[in-house]
């Protein structure tokens, strides 16, 4: 199901209109052939992960990126061995937001769909990211928390934290995102300079949810699973990290800068899939 939400209050309908405009002529030119999707994965010291996760990216891609943070394993050799035409990127500054913005701009991709190389997301679920995109989407998100999504790997208390920063998102942003602190999204590679990144860590996810909605994208959720970590320890840090993107959320609310191509709140449209109990 999904659902449309307009906001209220002033703005000139010649910028609305403009953006609109130019939105649908970008719809019409990618319609005129099959887009190319780029899977780009951080990945630091996954030597062990990725044969359980290269391999299942054979036909649902056209180019995968691995962006190496400096690994001290043979991460590298292991994604040369398992994919002959991949591509590495090795980013010497620290974090999972400078992984995915190196990748982000490696990438010639029409589409973009951001994977983790430690296998909980699923590449199985490319084509429902793909499909939602091609059906007009133009930032696909995936959702532990839509019927048919699910985890094996947040306990209580990060759920508790997760919802927490969902609310507050939804609070001061508008839209009605059910989940917040995932990394397994999509979108069109032609509005990265809409949403201008500039993270470096795990925040990297929260600030593009919330600047997709600033910069008025059609944004729709997808259930995804996401499955525990095969080998090795996570590098996310529960309370580091959330206190970090709370941070990020308040600074994005309170942000002078407009992004480019931002409507005003008043003309932000987006469409997420939601649970079939919302009201």
């Amino acid at each position: 199901m999904e659902q449309l939400r307009q906001g209220s209050g002033d703005i000139s309908r010649p910028l609305a209109t403009s953006v609109r405009e130019a939105k649908h002529g970008v719809s019409e030119q990618r319609s005129l052939r099959r887009p190319t999707v780029t899977a780009v994965i951080p990945a630091l010291n996954e030597a062990q992960n990725l044969p359980h996760v290269l391999p299942k990216l054979e036909g649902l891609v056209d180019e995968v990126i691995i962006v190496d943070g400096l690994s001290d394993d043979d991460t590298i050799e292991v994604a040369r061995r398992l994919r002959t035409d991949i591509k590495i990127v090795e980013e010497p500054k620290r974090g999972k937001g400078a992984a995915l913005r190196r990748g982000f701009a490696e990438a010639r991709g029409d589409i973009i769909v951001m994977l983790d190389a430690d296998g909980s997301t699923d590449p199985g679920e490319i084509p429902a990211f793909v499909g939602l995109l091609l059906a007009g989407a133009d930032f696909v998100k995936g959702s532990r928390f839509l019927h048919g999504g699910g985890t094996s790997d947040m306990p209580r208390h990060r759920q508790l934290g997760n919802g927490a920063l969902t609310m507050m998102v939804r609070w001061l942003f508008g839209g009605r995102y059910t989940d917040l602190c995932y990394g397994y999204n999509a979108f069109w590679s032609d509005l990265l300079p809409r949403l201008q990144l500039d993270s470096d860590g795990f925040e990297i996810e929260t600030v593009m949810n919330i600047r997709a909605l600033r910069a008025g994208l059609k944004v729709v959720e997808v259930a995804s699973f996401e499955d525990k970590r095969i080998y090795g320890e996570s590098k996310l840090r529960a309370l580091p990290d959330g206190w970090r993107i709370a941070k990020t959320i308040l600074r994005e609310r309170f942000r002078g800068r407009p992004l480019a191509g931002e409507l005003p709140a008043a003309q932000l449209e987006t469409a997420a899939a939601q649970p079939e109990t919302a009201g």
